[in-house]
């Protein structure tokens, strides 16, 4: 009986904490449009790291943030169709040898002299390209979502364990919703 009752302590306490966090990124802005046969995404999110976080950089650990981005065509007789789904990962550490921050995504570097400087950069998405000649019917609505995470996954494997159970590991958004269509231009 008392393992059933730290049990369901243990699930109500994780709940919480999911539930708590779930508003540390916000999405402040997005823009989808069709330009040269691609579809293309702006956005802008808001986030602070936590003193634990920066402390975790500045030792050396890299921290994974992951954009995630979906594009679907409602359907009222089945599951939506899934149009466009994309994901792009950037890593974000500190190099001491030259006392900068790094922030990486594929085969882009940048390097800042502040924390804040690379902040700003990674909080702003410019010019991504989503699809290339996307499957898209003028006249069409489809529904676009847009969110972004730190990726615990990605840490190394003490740290995992500590994002679990501490809210100071976990930035999240929501899933920011919207329609789109090709008459509109994007949102």
């Amino acid at each position: 009986m008392r393992q059933l009752a730290r049990a369901i302590l243990f699930v109500i306490v994780v709940a919480f904490g999911a539930s708590a966090s779930a508003e540390d990124i916000h999405i402040t802005t997005s823009t989808l449009r069709l330009q040269d046969e691609a579809l293309v995404l702006d956005a802008d999110f808001e986030f602070e790291l936590g003193p634990r976080l920066e402390e975790a950089l500045d030792r050396g650990i890299p921290l994974y943030f992951l954009v995630e981005f979906e594009l679907s065509r409602p359907r009222w007789y089945w599951l939506d169709e899934k149009v466009v789904q994309r994901s792009q990962k950037w890593r974000l550490w500190y190099y001491a040898l030259t006392r900068q921050y790094r922030l990486s995504s594929g085969n882009l570097h940048q390097s800042f002299d502040t924390l804040e400087e690379a902040r700003r950069t990674l909080s702003r998405t410019r010019g991504w390209v989503v699809a290339e000649a996307p499957p898209i019917q003028p006249d069409r609505v489809y529904q676009a979502q847009l969110r972004m995470r730190l990726d615990s996954s990605e840490l190394p494997k003490p740290f995992q364990a500590s994002a679990l159970a501490n809210r100071e590991w976990k930035l999240v958004s929501d899933w920011w919703r919207f329609n789109w269509s090709t008459r509109e231009g994007g949102r």
